[in-house]
This record gives C-alpha cells, sequence and structure tokens, in this order.
C-alpha cells in the first residue's frame, strides 16, 4: 500500500468515527441517557477514547494537508526563499506523519473492556515454605506502594500469615481509575534469589510466590426478553373452593435461554398455582425464571474466574516464571519482554512503572500486528 492510500484509509477511518464522536457528544447531554447510570458511564468512556482520537486526527489532517501544500509550492514555486520555507515544512510532515500514524493505529485497536475496571490482587507463596511467605510479603508490601502512588484505594479482603513473617496467602481489592488494565502483567509466577534471614551458612536460596490479578465483577444482572416469553394459563387444582376450577388462574412460561457455558438453547418450563390471582402468579412465575438464570449465569463467572486465576498463576513451580528478583546482584529482570533492571530496591518500595509500561508496549505492538487497518 502507497503512503497515499495509507493516509487515505486512515482518514476515512477516522471520519466515520468522527460522525460517532458527534453521535456520543449529543447523547451524553441527553436527561434520558443521564438517568440511566450503566449506559452514561459507559458512553462517558467511549466520548474520552473518541476524543484522543479526535484531537490526533485534527492534527493529522494538518500533516497531511502541509505535505500537499509543500508539495506544490515545489512544484509551481521559482522563489529561492519560498522553496527553502517548502522544503523545511515538507520534511517536518515527512517526519512527523508515520509517528502520528502509529499512535491513532494503536487507539483504533480494539481496548480491552476489562482494562478500566477495578481488580482483585491474590499473592501466595509458593514453593519455599517460609522463605516464599515473607517474599509474598514483601510482594504485597511492593503493591501497596504502587496503588499509593497512583492514588488507589488497596483493601485486604483476608489474609494468612506465614510463621515466620509474611503471607501465605493475601487478597485485596484495588480501586482506582484504569486499574486492571495496569495490574493485570504482573499476573504469574515471582521467582526470588536471596540468602534467607533464617540461614546460617549464607546460601542463596530460591523461592517463588504466585500473584493473580482479576478484573472486578460487573453488578450481576439478568437479562430476559419478556417478549420472547410464551405465556399460557390453566385451571389450577387441588383445595381453594369453588374458585380453583372454574378461573384459568394457573400461569405457565416458557422461555428459550441459551447456556453460556455451552451455548446451547433449551426451553425453561416454568408452572405457577400459588395464588388463585394471575397475575401475581405471572409475578411469581418471572421471578422464578430470573433466579434459575441468574443461578446458572452466575456460575458461569464463578467458573471464568476459577479457570482465569489457574491459567494465570500455573502451579507456583519456580520454572514457570515471568520475572526473578536477585538480591545479592540488585538486579530484576522480566522474562517475559528480556528486560533486565539493576534498581532492585526502588522497584520493591513500588517503582513497577517503567516495567509495566515496557510491558504495554510489547503488547500494543503484538495487538497492532494482528490487528489488520
Amino acid at each position: 500500500m502507497s503512503m497515499a492510500e495509507n493516509n487515505s484509509t486512515l482518514l476515512e477511518k477516522l471520519n466515520a468515527l468522527h460522525d460517532r464522536f458527534e453521535e456520543v457528544s449529543t447523547l451524553i447531554s441527553d436527561p434520558s441517557v443521564i438517568s440511566d447510570q450503566q449506559r452514561y458511564v459507559k458512553l462517558t468512556r467511549e466520548y474520552k477514547e473518541l476524543e484522543r482520537l479526535m484531537e490526533e486526527r485534527s492534527e493529522y489532517s494538518k500533516l497531511i494537508s502541509g505535505q500537499a501544500e509543500a508539495k506544490q509550492i515545489l512544484l509551481e514555486e521559482s522563489d529561492p526563499e519560498m522553496r527553502e520555507m517548502a522544503k523545511e515544512q515538507a520534511s517536518e510532515c515527512e517526519r512527523k506523519i508515520p509517528e502520528i500514524e502509529e499512535r491513532i493505529k494503536l487507539l483504533l485497536v480494539p481496548k480491552d473492556p476489562e482494562d478500566a475496571k477495578n481488580a482483585i490482587l491474590e499473592i501466595r507463596g509458593g514453593t519455599g515454605g517460609d522463605e516464599a511467605a515473607l517474599f509474598a510479603g514483601d510482594l504485597f508490601r511492593m503493591y501497596s506502594k504502587f496503588c499509593e502512588q497512583k492514588g488507589w484505594t488497596l483493601t485486604v479482603s483476608s489474609a494468612s500469615e506465614g510463621a515466620a513473617g509474611g503471607f501465605k496467602e493475601i487478597v485485596c481489592s484495588v480501586t482506582g481509575a484504569d486499574v486492571y488494565g495496569t495490574l493485570k502483567y504482573e499476573s504469574g509466577v515471582h521467582r526470588v534469589q536471596r540468602v534467607p534471614a533464617t540461614e546460617t551458612q549464607g546460601r542463596i536460596h530460591t523461592s517463588a510466590a504466585t500473584v493473580a490479578v482479576l478484573p472486578e465483577a460487573d453488578p450481576f444482572e439478568v437479562k430476559i426478553n419478556e417478549g420472547e416469553i410464551r405465556w399460557d394459563t390453566f385451571r389450577s387444582s387441588g383445595a381453594g373452593g369453588q374458585n380453583v376450577n372454574k378461573v384459568e388462574s394457573g400461569v405457565r412460561l416458557r422461555y428459550n435461554w441459551k447456556n453460556p457455558n455451552t451455548g446451547e438453547i433449551s426451553e425453561i418450563l416454568i408452572e405457577c398455582t400459588e395464588t388463585r390471582d394471575q397475575p401475581k402468579n405471572k409475578e411469581r412465575a418471572l421471578a422464578r425464571l430470573r433466579t434459575y438464570i441468574y443461578d446458572h449465569e452466575h456460575q458461569k463467572y464463578v467458573d471464568d474466574i476459577a479457570s482465569r486465576r489457574k491459567s494465570l498463576v500455573s502451579t507456583g513451580d519456580r520454572s514457570a516464571k515471568i520475572r526473578t528478583y536477585n538480591y545479592p546482584q540488585g538486579r530484576v529482570t522480566d522474562h517475559r519482554i528480556n528486560y533486565t533492571m539493576y534498581n532492585l530496591q526502588a522497584f520493591m518500595d513500588g517503582d513497577i512503572q517503567e516495567c509495566i509500561d515496557r510491558l504495554t508496549v510489547a503488547e500494543n505492538a503484538n495487538r497492532l500486528q494482528q490487528t489488520e487497518l
């Protein structure tokens, strides 16, 4: 694809998004949208993302026009001063255009909707007994300091202390802006190499702790399309006097529900004859349908979190590591991007943003490769 074609493709994408930006701008000032809190929050987030793209679009359009204008001057103008200015303008645009294109492409890569969520942070001592629990305590201190720097709130939900200090296991909730999108890179096995406080011979031991970062669940809502419920009524049977068999107060509902675990569609059948009042029976049947679906869909969420936790932390085995903290050398190595820092003390004091930034860049480059623009 030529540069001109690439420019026009990107501009087409941005122009199409401009229409959506205008639409969202109108929607977020609509009182009916503002009153629907969930929709309003979602649209406000979309507005912020599109606003960044529109700022880049404006800058990008100026550079494309500036480049075209400079080329035109060079074709038509003979005045040396004008030609010199046009050359400078063309060369500046040529330098800036690829940079802004990279930024725009990254912004166009679909974001993980979970990135903006709060997170659950779980740290467990793995291989290495007391020393692993002590290291889990050090990691907890590191994340506490990092959260403090970010202005996030960290709350301990549960903790089991190690015999010599630290934690066998500690679970916290972290709330703030873009918590999960930042902390998700910390999931995995963290390996430490150091001389434990209990070691009399001065030998270096290797132990490990596991970290799992999970997105906080949204308030769980059951969505039922009431228009798809098929109702019929029947006469109740049983005790209740003369009215029971004469009036069709019993209700039966049928609803085709798609099981999120299997994708299969099955018919739910619920009958209700609890009262002699048909509207009340309908209400109760609906409540039972809602409970049935909640139980089954919430179970999927519980199962998803369990399997995600399992895939994140492996087994706590020292070999399946994402990062090594080597105390004698004052070194931290992130094995996913093969990046080594010699600032162990500062790192353990919560100075981990640079490493997270590098992991983010690596992930974005990977996602960019997979997205055809």
